[in-house]
């Protein structure tokens, strides 16, 4: 369900169950990028000590997997944001970024690209392996798949 200020780019597919709920700030979610079953993303409104609110931006080929919920964040190209992480308001995560299931990222971080980040507040573990980077691709690649066959487009 979709509703208010909300943008999807080319290709992107939102799945079952999940909710985009853009009633008092912008959403707008990249061409490619998949938001799994449950996910929840929201924004921040606008208010006298913070006029501009904090809006959610998604870039291009990101998979949010199943349960998680995005408030307020911007999230750059082809990461995974795992099963139920959390991702709180204004923070930055930069391109090729693979967030562990589970993982809490608190307000305000900027999480740095081509990292793993994991743990409950998330932590960079280490530098992504070329593999992985593939896999980040692949996984976009794969949601415009299998969008396509359950629109009957393949």
């Amino acid at each position: 369900q979709a509703i208010g200020q909300v943008q999807l780019g080319d290709d992107a597919s939102v799945w079952p169950q999940a909710v985009l709920r853009g009633d008092v700030n912008r959403i707008a979610i990249g061409a490619c990028s998949n938001i799994q079953d449950g996910a929840v993303v929201h924004v921040t409104h606008q208010r006298p000590e913070d006029p501009e609110g904090a809006k959610v931006v998604i870039g291009h080929g990101v998979t949010i997997g199943h349960g998680v919920m995005l408030h307020g964040c911007t999230i750059g190209n082809y990461c995974l944001i795992g099963i139920g992480t959390i991702v709180l308001d204004r923070v930055v995560i930069e391109d090729e970024v693979m967030i562990a299931a589970g993982s809490l990222v608190p307000p305000n971080k900027r999480l740095q690209a081509r990292s793993l980040y994991m743990g409950r507040p998330a932590v960079r573990v280490r530098e992504l392996t070329e593999v992985e980077i593939g896999h980040l691709h692949y996984s976009a690649e794969h949601y415009v798949r299998l969008k396509n066959k359950y629109l009957g487009l393949v």
